[in-house]
């Protein structure tokens, strides 16, 4: 048996539930000549006589009990899947934000803030910008300054440092050339550093943190970093001691409406415990500053 058109079965489904051709007529919507001529399409697809039609209608023959029981199964079966597919999308989404470089963090950490058993969804959301909950538009956010106003609850988290890297390889006694961010976009100390440095000799710029890093690890020259980054890659190796005066502290800011759901607590609460778990990563004590 070979059955092209799998919507023939739905039709099927209703004119045996509906026993004859109105009932399913008015059931789909489509015409009862246009059904009877789809039912008799079936029943020479499959070999089988699947009616028997009277004036009362469409009774079930013997073949078409057994197909109904078929159907019924396999119409069960889909209708578990838009259950599924339902269920989904209703269920509440969590709001993270955070940077580029805090982003690499959460997703390498990802099982620990989010399991697919959980009861709700994670969408991480990244900026550059200075973290704003005002609009409501995220609920959670990682954030190197303590805000000062809103509608917020801040939890005091690791502490944060930053080091010169270059790559494996990279001779930074001999070669001087350093890779910085443009400018434009440097809106955090660290991101400005290296140009407000005298004499520091930039070759390379530009303007997301995610490229430096990479220039950085094909060797294009030294970039100030996060130690959690830097430290945690072996393409990395540090060319100088960790730069105290751009140390501070990381705070997970929670917006003070959202704070409340159950499932905003739970991802907060599993965010803390995973930096609380890599505390030693992101203070720069993991690695080996240069001899």
């Amino acid at each position: 048996m070979k059955v092209e058109n799998w919507e023939d079965l739905r039709l099927f489904l209703h004119v045996a539930e509906q026993g004859g051709l109105a009932g399913a007529a008015e059931k789909t919507g489509i015409s009862a000549p246009t059904i009877g001529r789809r039912m008799l399409a079936l029943e020479r697809a499959t070999g089988r006589a699947l009616f028997v039609r009277a004036r009362t209608g469409y009774e079930l023959a013997p073949d078409g009990q057994i197909l109904l029981d078929r159907v019924r199964a396999m119409h069960q079966a889909a209708q578990d899947i838009v259950d599924w597919h339902e269920t989904v999308h209703s269920m509440p989404i969590v709001r993270l934000l955070s940077d580029n470089t805090l982003s690499c963090f959460t997703a390498i950490g990802l099982r620990h803030l989010w399991t697919p058993h959980d009861a709700f969804r994670v969408c991480f959301k990244t900026t550059e910008a200075a973290i704003d909950l005002t609009h409501r538009e995220v609920d959670i956010g990682l954030a190197a300054e303590r805000p000062q106003l809103g509608n917020v609850a801040v939890r005091r988290s690791v502490a944060v440092a930053y080091a010169p890297y270059c790559a494996q390889g990279f001779d930074h006694r001999r070669h001087c050339n350093w890779v910085s961010l443009g400018t434009d976009v440097a809106n955090q100390p660290w991101k400005r550093w290296a140009f407000e440095q005298p004499g520091r000799y930039i070759t390379n710029w530009v303007n997301s943190p995610r490229m430096m890093f990479d220039l950085v690890k094909a060797g294009a020259g030294i970039g100030v970093m996060p130690c959690f980054i830097g430290d945690s890659d072996p393409g990395f190796v540090r060319a100088g001691r960790v730069i105290d005066e751009l140390g501070h502290d990381l705070w997970i800011v929670l917006h003070g409406d959202e704070r409340g759901r159950e499932a905003v607590r739970t991802v907060a609460d599993r965010l803390s415990a995973l930096l609380a778990a890599n505390a030693s990563l992101f203070s720069g004590s993991n690695g080996r500053d240069p001899l």
